[in-house]
């Protein structure tokens, strides 16, 4: 059986890319997020919050919807995305000085109340490769977060066990008051990411 049809077995076996479906979700990952705040509650009415890495769109979905009419979500992927009605998208790369830019122009010097990362690597198959350029993507985030989270602020990202995961830890501890590991119910089981939820920025 070929790689394609195995990913297609996969997908519709897969509950929550039905249920995907059914709620109007552009993605399965949806439901990891929505795991995740029900546990960790980062995504209160009225929230700012910046979604690295967004497309296809469905945290910034599930974003939208938890910060409500009162709140303000901004979302950046190289990709090119569809509107998500309530929400801000940039296409651009954020870890570039241009994108970088862009999204504080959009943030306008604000401080925002979480930063969302779900951005994973295109994998090449090697890796020690793939695993290095997942920690290269956490340390973005986390250097995005450090200059644009209120002090109290939440980071949630997916990083992946391996070479690198335990010094990231260390570096979330030392700028957060609390860090946890997650692996929501959506993860498929035989995934070794990980969503860490670094909550209670100490600020700068």
């Amino acid at each position: 059986m070929g790689k394609g049809n195995r990913w297609q077995r996969r997908q519709a076996a897969d509950p929550y890319v039905a249920e995907a479906r059914r709620a109007g979700y552009r993605s399965r990952a949806a439901f990891k997020l929505i795991q995740l705040d029900d546990r960790d509650r980062f995504l209160g009415p009225g929230a700012v919050v910046v979604d690295l890495g967004a497309a296809p769109g469905g945290w910034t979905q599930v974003a939208v919807e938890r910060v409500g009419a009162s709140g303000r979500v901004v979302g950046i992927d190289l990709l090119p995305m569809d509107p998500v009605s309530g929400s801000t998208l940039l296409e651009a790369d954020f870890a570039a000085d241009e994108g970088l830019e862009a999204l504080r122009r959009e943030i306008d010097g604000g401080e925002v109340d979480a930063v969302l990362s779900d951005m994973a690597p295109e994998l090449s198959g090697i890796k020690v490769a793939d695993q290095a350029r997942a920690m290269e993507l956490c340390e973005l985030a986390l250097e995005l977060a450090r200059e644009v989270l209120r002090p109290g602020g939440t980071l949630v990202m997916k990083a992946f066990q391996g070479e690198g995961f335990e010094e990231l830890l260390r570096a979330l501890r030392a700028e957060f008051r609390s860090v946890a590991a997650r692996k929501p119910d959506a993860s498929r089981g035989e995934s070794s990411e990980q969503y860490l939820v670094a909550r209670g920025f100490l600020g700068n």
